[in-house]
């Protein structure tokens, strides 16, 4: 049957010739036979096309994995660089306010020696006292400094821990940002002519189906999970939803008279001589 298919491809006539030869006149009805070679021809170049288009959907796959892993990268490393630049900040932030903390603890300290100083100098309990609670207060003051000097340390010591770890892991990243730039830069170069060789023989395709027809099979294709708008007829199924086809239907699909959709799911069925027919040549 594909080298039956092969051969009415190969050829085929000019529909005005056939009508010439057949003594059909202009208006009337083509022929059965002519109508069944148009067919057989749609039905095969339906086939190549969806052949010629899961070979662009793999290289558009391949190639549109790495663009976004490089976008990934991309975006990871500036968020590294934002938390290491923000741990800058921040340790920049603590060291000023532990500056500030110890100039208190002097401040404090001097007061202290002060207060100590007018004690010896009081005319009365009323003001030693007075004086022995402001020593009191600076002596808190300077505990609740020291307190916070620990704390701002503390952060310090953690945040700079944590920028050596950040710029280890941003290094790394770089290399592989590298590493995949320089992958998809090849994988471009490689597959740029393939996948151009791929439209045009996808637009040679295209030339044998009508609009409406090469328009459903965009649709379906765009709808279908996998890409698959025209599949063959497995163990008695379709080849898209595995559901099973009458076999009345399948008579008719070999017949290559008209183009017939699974019931299903809608894609468009063809027999295994329009598969080996399409593989074989």
């Amino acid at each position: 049957m594909s080298k039956q298919i092969k051969n009415n491809l190969s050829n085929e006539t000019p529909i005005g010739e056939v009508n010439s030869i057949m003594g059909v006149k202009p208006g009337e009805a083509e022929s059965e036979e002519n109508i069944e070679v148009t067919i057989e021809r749609k039905l095969y170049a339906l086939y190549s096309l969806q052949q010629i288009d899961s070979q662009i959907d793999k290289i558009r796959i391949i190639r549109g994995e790495l663009p976004l892993e490089v976008e990934d990268l991309e975006d990871e490393i500036i968020g590294l660089q934002t938390r290491i630049d923000n741990y800058i900040s921040d340790i920049e932030t603590s060291e000023q306010q532990i500056k500030e903390k110890e100039a208190a603890i002097k401040e404090s300290l001097t007061l202290i020696k002060r207060y100590e100083e007018q004690q010896n100098n009081v005319r009365n309990n009323r003001e030693y006292d007075s004086l022995t609670k402001e020593i009191e207060y600076q002596n808190l003051e300077i505990q609740l400094a020291e307190k916070r000097i620990r704390e701002f340390s503390s952060s310090l010591l953690m945040k700079k821990d944590e920028i050596t770890k950040a710029q280890m892991v941003l290094e790394e990243r770089k290399n592989d940002l590298e590493m995949k730039k320089t992958e998809l830069t090849d994988i471009i170069a490689e597959t740029e002519k393939e996948e151009a060789m791929l439209h045009h023989r996808s637009e040679e395709n295209q030339k044998y189906i009508e609009p409406r027809l090469l328009t459903a099979y965009k649709r379906i294709r765009k709808n279908a999970r996998n890409g698959l708008a025209v599949v063959p007829i497995e163990r008695d199924a379709c080849g898209g939803c595995f559901s099973k086809i009458p076999p009345q239907r399948q008579l008719d699909i070999r017949m290559h008279r008209k183009v017939i959709v699974c019931e299903y799911c809608g894609r468009i069925l063809v027999d295994q001589a329009i598969v080996d027919a399409v593989n074989n040549n």
